[in-house]
């Protein structure tokens, strides 16, 4: 299987820092409700972002970390190892959101960032197999992503960040590549003190587009009840 995040990997989480600081309190908000006593997953984990985030909302308990990408695995791999209150509890697994062996009962799933990269099929399939495991009263936290359908959307910068005499910056642009996809365009920059270029990295994947009203059927489908919260950050439930 190739590896989306091959090139992109190397920039992903110091150019995600900023997005996460913004993410932190809606997304430790949906998560209440967790169960401490059953296992916590975090599927598409990236570089640990918002595994940090669970396991400060839900102290004690074990998380799964599952994350496809070889690259992405490496540093949250290593971060989640270089802490000493997080090497115990963070079990790090390479696979993906429909390969992965679930723990019998899920305490509360996080899926940020991730959902487009299932399609329509995919994505209902792994809202069943999650709805079918979480405890009572746990959460799913799932976030939206623009576009909601497949329209062309202009370049433009998502994040600059300095470290050192180097500033990374990352954009894209997306156009549409299907009846339900797009295609993201990613381009990074490195640049030197004096704004000299000092090299730039292209990736492309493709996005399976939903909208809040399509996901929140599927998340009912699946015996779930699903709200949208600042940042289109969704949490749902077992219905009782």
């Amino acid at each position: 299987m190739s590896d989306e995040y091959a090139i992109s990997g190397e920039y992903l989480h110091l150019l995600s820092e900023p997005a996460w600081q913004a993410l932190r309190t809606p997304v430790t908000e949906a998560l209440r409700g967790a169960v401490g006593d059953a296992a916590l997953l975090d599927v598409g984990a990236g570089s640990g972002l918002g595994t940090e985030v669970l396991t400060a909302a839900v102290p004690g308990a074990d998380v799964v970390a599952v994350e496809p990408s070889p690259v992405l695995r490496a540093v949250l791999l290593s971060r989640m190892a270089a802490r000493p209150d997080l090497r115990q509890r963070v079990t790090v697994v390479a696979a993906d959101a429909l390969g992965v062996d679930l723990p019998a009962r899920l305490g509360a799933v996080l899926a940020m960032n991730m959902i487009g990269h299932l399609d329509p099929d995919g994505r209902r399939t792994f809202l069943r197999r999650v709805a079918e495991r979480l405890a009572p009263g746990a959460p799913l936290v799932i976030n939206l992503q623009p576009p909601t359908e497949p329209v062309p959307i202009p370049y433009s910068t998502f994040s600059t960040v300095r470290v050192g005499r180097h500033t990374y910056e990352g954009g894209g642009s997306a156009e549409p590549s299907g009846p339900d996809t797009v295609t993201w365009r990613m381009r990074y920059r490195v640049r030197d003190a004096d704004g000299t270029p000092v090299r730039e990295d292209h990736a492309a994947y493709r996005w399976y587009v939903t909208s809040a009203r399509v996901l929140l059927a599927e998340l009912t489908d699946a015996g779930l009840t699903g709200e949208v919260g600042p940042l289109d950050v969704v949490r749902a439930v077992r219905r009782p």
